[in-house]
């Protein structure tokens, strides 16, 4: 890069910087205390799952994750009650800190023989301006940025690691299975049937390795967009201040032994399906499936139809009748920004949100007008409940991912669903540990 004076400074690193952390975990590790008072990511938690996991024991880290007011609490500020109750943890000699750095190997292993996800956690360094280090492919919500951002910054602590998909690097895989040959630190079997096993790593000669061959190589970012975006948000608070420029993260390989990406569905509430056909007729061929003979069968269908490689277009239902669209018409082609790289446009969720959404429904694309659901239960029932309707989607692929991102472009907000996911609550990171 050439500065205004004609000067040359050195171009921003392209490689992943993975740093070692002081950890903290529960005193406690027996895999049953663990699947207690763990959590699914908090973006996973519905309101209903909060107050399940809330209720399972008073140290869940739910609490922590998605603090509730307190109106009896010092402060109303959800955020400064989540500090207070991690301070009275540690105080009370439910967390522990590690007396050393160190990196963690994390192996996800589905169940029914699907292959392990394996990766390496560990403070990864927020890139500076211009570098291709860690690269976004979906657009966030500033609101969600900035609840994250306050309850880093309240914290002072990573309360959960953002999911990195770096580029295939045989040297890492090489480390990674040496790693994980002796007795794991950490195991639990979590609700979903994963199996989670976690290896402390210190010997210096293996971090060496696993640092070197990481810097070879550059990522994705596959979950976390807004935490993400509020650790860079919180960092531009606190420069030059130690920790506050990395963030934790799941370093996990694109491809073999990394995750798999399933769809992330929308659901428009107050919106019956005969409107959303009748908004959506004059533009798609609509088709109606024949009605399910049995009462989850609307379920087993969509799972059917999502499950086929050669359907294509949407299915739109209200939880008791379906309709494909498929075949649109120019006029909602032309919704897609044409200038985008075309990685960008032939993507499904691109096609919905701007063609379908946008331009038949006339829905804007914020929280309160389009709902996210990451199944297609979830879907459903949330349409049901809502008086709306469920827009089911299928899942771009991995492949489709990274080129979006190394095109520059984004992907609407919650497009994607990797998986498997880390459990939260099993390793936590102090910033100035």
């Amino acid at each position: 890069m050439i500065t205004s004076s004609g000067s040359r400074t050195p171009a921003p690193t392209a490689g992943l910087e993975v740093r070692p952390f002081r950890a903290l975990t529960y005193r406690r590790r027996d895999p049953e205390h663990l699947a207690r008072v763990s959590s699914p990511a908090y973006d996973l938690v519905t309101p209903a799952g909060r107050a399940r996991l809330a209720d399972a024991d008073p140290y869940n880290i739910v609490r922590l994750i998605l603090p509730l007011v307190d109106r009896s609490a010092l402060s109303e500020d959800p955020a400064e009650q989540a500090a207070d109750t991690l301070h009275r943890w540690i105080s009370e000699g439910v967390l522990e800190l590690d007396d050393s750095r160190a990196l963690w190997v994390y192996e996800l292993r589905p169940p029914e023989g699907a292959p392990a996800t394996v990766g390496w956690l560990g403070a990864v360094a927020l890139p500076a301006p211009g570098s291709t280090a860690v690269l976004p492919h979906e657009d966030t919500y500033a609101v969600a940025v900035e609840g994250r951002r306050a309850l880093l910054a309240a914290t002072r602590t990573d309360l959960e690691p953002i999911v990195l998909a770096h580029d295939l690097e045989p040297a890492v895989t090489e480390v990674t299975d040496l790693a994980r040959s002796g007795v794991p630190t950490l195991v639990l079997h979590d609700g979903d049937g994963v199996d989670h096993r976690l290896w402390r790593v210190t010997d210096p000669a293996l971090l060496g390795r696993v640092e070197g061959a990481l810097r070879r190589t550059a990522a994705v970012i596959a979950d976390g967009h807004h935490r993400f975006a509020a650790a860079r948000a919180h960092a531009l608070t606190r420069t030059g201040v130690a920790g506050s420029d990395a963030v934790l993260a799941l370093v996990t390989p694109m491809g073999p032994g990394g995750l798999r990406v399933d769809p992330i569905h929308r659901v428009v509430p107050e919106l019956s399906l005969d409107a959303a056909i009748n908004g959506a007729g004059a533009h798609f061929r609509v088709t109606e499936l024949p009605p399910p003979a049995r009462a989850d069968g609307v379920r087993d269908a969509a799972d059917r139809w999502l499950a086929d490689a050669h359907t294509t277009g949407f299915l739109v239902t209200d939880g008791r009748r379906v309709v494909q669209l498929d075949q649109p018409s120019e006029v909602v082609r032309s919704a897609v920004p044409p200038e985008a790289p075309d990685a960008w446009r032939r993507l499904d969720v691109v096609l919905a949100h701007h063609g379908l959404l946008a331009a038949c429904w006339g829905r804007r694309d914020d929280p309160e007008s389009v709902l996210i659901a990451h199944s297609v239960g979830e879907a459903l029932e949330t349409a049901v409940e809502r008086n709306g309707v469920a827009l089911l989607l299928r899942a771009p692929s991995p492949a489709d991912v990274a080129a979006v991102a190394r095109a520059g472009a984004r992907m609407p907000r919650k497009s994607t669903l990797f998986l498997p996911k880390p459990r939260t609550g099993l390793v936590l990171r102090p910033l100035d540990g």
